[in-house]
């Protein structure tokens, strides 16, 4: 064999070498001195020129291992030393591995063959520039030959995994790295995709003809052209899996253009990700191959007899080639785009039906194929079928969706998709063996492929047929009776043997909203039913005389509560909760309130509810589980039907029935009697919880409190009826003036007052919700005055009740600050000022109480965030004062408990938790900072500035802060949040930091521009801005500026030390030119880049000539520095900070980041 390139070497030393990297991979194998043997391979891929011994190696060596990095090294140095190799070496390293691999083809290490012919495919990409394309044709004609079967059948196996190799080195996403510009990947892409990706797709598949005859016509016995098929199959898919670019940049030949549907193909699919699978759009230069060809019914054909002869072999179906030709079928049916021609979609309509008629004996009979599958048989072949579905549906309508199957059967898609939904619900549910995957991966596929069909913006009850409507409705009918009957057998279960059913809530609530979409489809059918079960199940329940005697009725009674809520409300987080439409127009011919189903539904469920107000049926049926299901439809139910807004003059044509029907959902609970009704019944039960229930916290606290509650005070008119309810006074007396609710722990105590604070809203006259305010709150304040004034308060504080009675308190101030509005902010003012003597006494008091303390500094957080705006110069005045005395005490009293040395033993977020006093105490100096963004009155009252408070306290917290702290995301924003404040506002309050605080600013600023949260970074160039800025225009001015620290310094050590702003400059510009820079940052890096080029004009400019000269290729030096000078003289660019300057600047560091984009990134 000819000899690669590299200086001679005798026998005696190859061998001596080749036992020497024996040895070590030897020593690896069996953990002996790995260390040392680490090394000696290492030596081997760093050694110059080892290409000789690394043949020597290949053909010689008989341990895989040493063959396996002798391949490695080759690789390494040669992508090393390419500029080094001749185009004969580098020619003759590629042929080498591809005779390589090709000699050995029935080799029993394939591992080893998989490297040879991978590093083959980056060296041949590695030389696609360089290579003429009559080099590049002689070494891919040696692959083709094999491919076709001229050096036998393992040869054209191996010549199949090159092609795999090359095609995956060649995809952006599978290409290794290789230390080149981003530019030099995208035109091997592009090159590569438009002369060869399918004309290797079309040598994979003219292989597998030619071995899928032979397999086909021979005894059904292992053989190797079945290996061969397999292998060009699975190239064919990986061909297909490629993010083409061609089709972007040629005509349509189908004249659609994208969201425009023709005969019922969708032209604004989206990529379906969440399976990881794509749409394939190749482009018309596709079509003679993949379709015109009749290339997907031969795939088909191929497929069906394969199966059809392998039937008796249940193993058959997970075999390679059955996984292959399955793969490729499926990627088949994600054809789209401009391959189809322009014929109003009939031939892609023709497609997906020829595809669909064969994958559908992958999943008819449905139920026969579960019953297999749960019996032991392989779900493979289901699975693939129902992500077939999936792509189908993704690129049809409803109406094509549903029509393409009636050709072949007597029903529609529609009716397959329910009935094989079915059958995998039952199984789904039946199954307590988390080794059953398969049901709950179906299941997720089929539940995606029914929200894309349901769940499009133009989905409209007429898209279905009647056939359809009753499959759907069959199939919700099912959903709830196979989960009912699942919650009946798993009342009865231990917790971890009803782990399968019980998912995550995350996942339950996701399942039950594709379920809400299916009941939806035929609500007409299923809000009737669901009726019917709850009030035989509600009847049922009255007959029974005990829990233990209803325990499944009761588990039943949870999941028909949790499916109805899906099914009648929509989470509506942060939208506007609206009636479902689909539930507004099911019901056109219902005219009458008490005969809607809806409502009947509703009062049902309502009815049942209030039992729980009863004790005794509380305490025989209501347990904290089915309560936790109650409070969640109540709270949801209550956000979409009570007092809604469209409840007024929603309509206006009283005779027309579909609006009349649409009319009785927005006022059958609206501003009327029943409304007020019901809204008292919500009321009463909200405080059954919270006092019959003690300890659980997730039914009283998520629920009640931050669910149910929230709710009920969200909107203006709903608070209008409450705070007049005799319910809702209790409520407010129990808070206010008794101790029963104090059993309650103590962030119910915030969620609480916060609710019951913004009830005032519904109160018209102003003094009158700042007086109901006040009488909420009185009590809190009163006790803590009296408190911080007792003559034996250091005994009496340290005592275990009344720390919790003083977090309590404090608690619910916080609640009460939160729900600050403009009508109650005097009120919480009165409040925050009237305690503010007795929280710095109690500060004092309970400077060793870390939870105090903590509460403490986030009431005065939460009273300045809400209050902050809205002062007057004498209140602002006040609460700046109380501030400036909490930083000096809590500074007396605490910065020793913060200490650096610990910061570091740091190994969580909940660890870190410990220091959530520090980070109260940014965000307070943030708020604070705040303040003077938003007022620029020069009528401020004696006291002390904003800016001496915001000082102290950054003093006080910026020592404290150490670079390990900054590593955790909460502290991380608050801070560098405060810094970007602070050098914004007060740009020479930083300026005259003592020059320990300056530097350690510095180098906290330098860490975070490099953070992975992207508002850190731009918080971060902010205060760079801001900094630069800040030093520009004080020397424009004449005055000193950042002085000294803006200039070049001898530090301790002698070595001089760049001026800040040169640090900065040069920073940014590493961040740009050789880091991955995210562009969404590019105007802040703009803004923070241009003062820092105003002040720093000549060190740019030698900055510019360092880079031309650090050693890149000449090409990409000159690209590079005509780049750079671009960016500060195009555009007509000046060196002043006015807003149409930083404009232009923007636009140019954009065309400079376009234009260097491709051969700075290195990859």
């Amino acid at each position: 064999m000819r000899r690669l390139p590299g200086g001679g070497a005798d026998l005696p030393r190859l061998q001596a070498t080749m036992h020497m990297i024996e040895q070590a991979c030897s020593s690896i194998q069996m953990h002996v001195n790995p260390a040392e043997a680490e090394k000696v391979i290492a030596s081997l891929h760093e050694s110059p020129m080892p290409y000789q011994l690394c043949q020597f190696i290949l053909e010689n060596s008989h341990m895989p291992n040493a063959r396996f990095q002798a391949a490695a090294a080759i690789r390494d140095a040669a992508l090393r030393e390419w500029g080094l190799l001749t185009d004969e070496d580098k020619r003759s390293l590629i042929v080498f591995c591809l005779h390589f691999v090709m000699e050995r083809a029935g080799a029993s290490d394939p591992y080893v063959q998989s490297k040879v012919s991978a590093v083959a495919a980056q060296l041949i990409k590695r030389g696609w520039q360089d290579f003429i394309e009559g080099d590049k044709a002689g070494v891919l004609f040696e692959v083709k030959q094999a491919i076709l079967g001229i050096y036998g059948v393992d040869a054209q196996f191996v010549g199949i995994n090159f092609l795999e190799s090359l095609v995956s080195e060649f995809s952006p996403s599978t290409s290794t790295y290789m230390g080149l510009p981003k530019e030099f990947h995208e035109l091997c892409q592009a090159s590569f995709e438009q002369k060869y990706l399918k004309e290797f797709y079309f040598w994979g598949q003219n292989a597998a003809v030619s071995v899928g005859d032979k397999i086909i016509g021979c005894a059904p016995i292992a053989m190797p052209e079945t290996k061969v098929c397999a292998a060009a199959l699975l190239l064919m898919h990986q061909i297909l899996n490629w993010s083409f670019k061609q089709d972007s940049s040629v005509s349509d030949l189908s004249g659609n253009k994208t969201h425009v549907f023709s005969s019922g193909i969708r032209h604004d699919t989206l990529l379906l990700k969440k399976f990881d699978r794509s749409l394939v759009q190749p482009g018309p230069a596709w079509h003679d191959v993949l379709i015109s060809s009749g290339h997907t019914i031969w795939i088909l054909n191929l497929y069906e007899v394969l199966r059809q002869k392998y039937s008796s072999d249940v193993l058959w179906i997970d075999s390679p080639l059955a996984i292959s030709a399955r793969q490729l079928i499926v990627q088949l049916c994600s054809l789209s785009g401009s391959i189809f021609p322009s014929d109003n979609g009939q031939m892609q309509i023709k497609h997906l039906a020829q595809i669909l008629s064969a994958i559908v004996k992958w999943i008819d009979p449905a139920d026969s194929i579960s019953a297999s599958i749960i019996h032991g048989h392989s779900e493979s072949e289901m699975l693939d079928g129902c992500h077939a579905l999936l792509s189908i549906a993704t690129l049809t309508d409803c109406l094509l969706f549903d029509n393409l199957l009636r050709s072949i059967r007597p029903f529609g898609t529609l009716q397959l998709l329910s009935t094989l939904t079915c059958e995998v619900v039952k199984a789904y549910t039946a199954s307590n063996n988390e080794d059953d995957a398969w049901s709950s991966e179906a299941l997720d596929i089929l539940l995606e492929t029914w929200g894309v069909i349901l769940g499009r913006s133009d989905f409209t009850i007429t898209s279905f047929s009647t056939e359809a409507v009753a499959a759907t409705a069959n199939l919700f009918n099912v959903i709830v009776e196979s989960y009912l009957n699942a919650a009946a057998k798993s009342a009865f279960d231990d917790d971890n043997e009803s782990e399968h059913f019980h998912a995550s809530i995350s996942r339950r609530d996701e399942m039950l909203r594709s379920y809400s979409l299916i009941a939806r489809s035929a609500a007409d059918v299923t809000v009737p039913f669901l009726v019917r079960l709850f009030s035989e199940r509600v009847s049922l329940l009255n007959q029974k005389s005990n829990t233990d005697d209803a325990i499944s009725l009761l588990e039943e009674l949870y999941w028909l509560l949790l499916i109805t809520g899906h099914v009648l409300t929509d989470s509506g987080e942060g939208e506007t909760i609206l009636v479902p439409e689909a539930l507004q127009v099911a019901f056109s011919n219902v005219l009458e309130e008490a005969q809607h189903p809806v409502v009947v539904l509703s009062w049902s469920i309502i009815s049942f509810a209030r039992q729980s107000l009863n004790p005794e049926m509380r305490t025989s049926f209501f347990s904290p589980r089915l309560m936790e299901a109650v409070v969640w439809f109540l709270a949801r139910w209550a956000d979409t039907y009570i007092m809604p807004f469209h409840g007024k003059g929603h309509i206006s044509t009283p005779n027309d029935e579909p609006q009349v029907s649409k009319r009785v959902l927005y006022s059958f609970a609206g501003e009327n009697d029943q409304g007020k009704l019901v809204l008292d019944t919500i009321i009463r039960i909200s405080m059954v919880v919270l006092l019959s229930y003690p300890g659980e916290n997730e039914l009283q606290q998520a629920l009640t409190c931050h669910h149910l509650l929230v709710t009920l005070v969200r909107r203006r008119n709903v608070c209008t009826h409450l705070v007049a309810l005799e319910s809702w006074a209790s409520i407010a007396n129990a808070f206010a003036n008794e101790s029963s609710l104090f059993q309650l722990n103590a962030r119910l105590q915030r969620s609480l007052a916060q609710a019951l604070v913004s009830a005032a809203s519904g109160i018209k006259d102003p003094e009158a919700s700042n007086q109901y305010v006040r009488d909420l709150l009185g009590p809190m304040t009163t006790y803590l005055k009296n408190i911080s004034t007792r003559n034996d308060l250091k005994a009496f504080a340290q005592q275990a009740d009344a720390i919790y009675m003083v977090i309590c308190m404090m608690e619910r101030l916080r609640g009460a600050a939160r729900a600050t509005q403009p009508r109650t902010q005097v009120a919480v003012f009165e409040m925050g000022h009237a305690v503010m003597n007795s929280l710095l006494t109690l500060l004092e008091v309970y400077k060793n109480q870390s939870a105090v303390v903590y509460q403490i500094l986030k009431f005065v957080v939460d009273l300045v965030a809400a209050q902050v705006t809205f002062l007057n110069a004498k209140d602002a005045s006040i609460l700046v004062s109380f501030c400036l005395q909490l930083l000096k005490t809590y500074s007396s009293h605490n910065i020793g408990k913060i200490s650096l040395s610990i910061s570091s033993s740091l190994h969580s977020e909940v660890q870190s938790e410990k220091y959530k006093d520090l980070r109260a105490l940014l965000q307070l100096l943030t708020n604070l900072c705040s303040r003077d963004l938003v007022d620029f009155s020069s009528d401020e009252a004696d006291g002390p500035e904003i800016a001496e408070v915001v000082y102290v306290g950054f003093h006080t917290v910026t020592p404290l802060i150490s670079l390990d702290l900054l590593k955790y995301p909460k502290l991380s924003f608050n801070y560098f949040s405060l810094v970007s404040h602070m050098l914004e506002v007060y740009p020479e309050k930083v300026a005259r930091l003592n020059n320990e605080a300056f530097v350690h600013t510095v180098h906290t600023l330098d860490f975070g521009i490099r953070h992975q949260d992207i508002d850190v970074v731009d918080m971060c160039l902010r205060a760079v801005d801001a900094l630069a800025s800040y030093h520009f225009k004080e020397k424009i001015a004449g005055k000193e500026g950042l002085g000294a620290r803006a200039i070049d310094s001898h530090g301790t050590n002698g070595e001089l030390q760049e001026s800040i702003l040169k640090h900065f400059l040069r920073m940014l510009l590493q961040l740009l030119l050789f880091e991955d820079f995210r562009m969404e940052l590019v105007g802040s890096m703009a803004d923070a880049l241009l003062p820092l080029l105003s002040c720093e004009h000549d060190s740019y400019q030698r900055m510019v000539q360092e880079l031309v000269e650090r050693g890149l290729n000449p090409h990409t030096s000159i690209r590079l520095g005509n780049a750079l000078q671009c960016l500060i003289s195009s555009n007509q660019l000046t060196s002043c900070l006015d807003r149409p300057n930083r404009q232009r600047f923007r636009k140019n560091l954009q065309t400079f980041l376009t234009d260097i984009s491709g051969y700075m990134r290195i990859k």
